[in-house]
């Protein structure tokens, strides 16, 4: 399959425009053959919402996601867009949406909001409450968004789950400073995503977003590993950039042969000990739990 990154500078608050781009660069990627366009998290609106994120809210069955779903079906092209996702009791959820062939397959609800250093998530918005894989026309996959995938249980539940393909996209802040013309945020994500690729061999695809917000500059470089953790692309840093690349989705199973650790792996004994601790003491190896939707 040919997979677009859509590295974009969504403009905060601008939900038609930034609408728009969506729709021009999911024709420049159809143009070039591309079967999925990946988005960064919250690619409608920007990140830095705070109150604004009533007016920015985008229920799946309204106008945005009907001309969404339009030109996917025209261009005969799979999405994964970010969004924020109203519910009917009035809560807000930093959400990505997988829509296939002008049909909607898929929403995933941000589980980890972080309320640390210049995140405000929690504050704002409400915890997703699911992890869930999902079937496509390429096969099933999974969707994380930012701060999901940088704790090891959500990628490890899709993966149980059967994904054989991880989607991840981010508003990833740059932090630190490194020797060489990268931000350090950005060396700790490549590590991560190299591990998770050769650890579930998976494919791993991820989007993040560049500009600036509220002070904060945003780096970009969003990339593609394959199922051995190898690189297939980088993307630039703090530009926009519209990235094809294509994947070989047999690579999984070769590189599955080679390593059995989806063959041997004890999801059993994994649920057991982790109900023997929470049984235990719940607080005594993690922080308090998130309220409950």
């Amino acid at each position: 399959m040919r997979i677009a990154l859509a590295q974009l500078y969504p403009k905060l608050g601008d939900l038609s425009g930034n609408l728009q781009t969506h729709l021009d660069l999911m024709h420049q990627a159809a143009a070039q053959g591309a079967e999925l366009v990946v988005f960064p998290e919250l690619s409608l609106t920007g990140y830095y919402l705070r109150d604004l994120m009533v007016e920015v809210a985008t229920p799946t069955n309204g106008a945005v996601f009907q001309q969404l779903c339009a030109v996917s079906r025209e261009l005969k092209l799979d999405v994964m867009v970010g969004f924020v996702e109203p519910d009917r009791r009035g809560q807000f959820y930093i959400a990505a949406a997988y829509i296939s062939l002008g049909e909607i397959q898929h929403v995933h609800r941000k589980v980890y909001l972080p309320t640390y250093a210049m995140f405000d998530d929690a504050r704002f918005f409400a915890y997703g409450d699911q992890l869930r894989a999902f079937d496509t026309r390429f096969g099933r996959m999974g969707m994380l968004i930012c701060e999901d995938f940088w704790h090891i249980s959500t990628s490890y539940v899709l993966w149980a789950d059967g994904a054989d393909l991880l989607l991840l996209h981010s508003a990833s802040p740059g932090r630190g400073l490194s020797q060489g013309a990268a931000l350090e945020t950005s060396r700790w994500v490549n590590r991560l995503l190299e591990t998770m690729g050769a650890l579930y061999t998976v494919p791993v695809v991820h989007c993040n977003r560049v500009g600036f917000e509220d002070g904060q500059i945003f780096w970009g470089g969003s990339s593609m590993v394959d199922p051995d953790g190898h690189w297939l692309l980088q993307g630039p840093s703090f530009d926009e950039a519209l990235l094809i690349q294509d994947l070989d989705l047999q690579q999984t199973q070769r590189s599955r042969r080679q390593a059995m650790l989806l063959r041997d792996e004890r999801p059993d004994l994994t649920l057991r000990e982790l109900q023997r601790i929470m049984t235990a003491d719940p607080q005594k190896s993690f922080g308090p739990l998130p309220p409950k939707p």
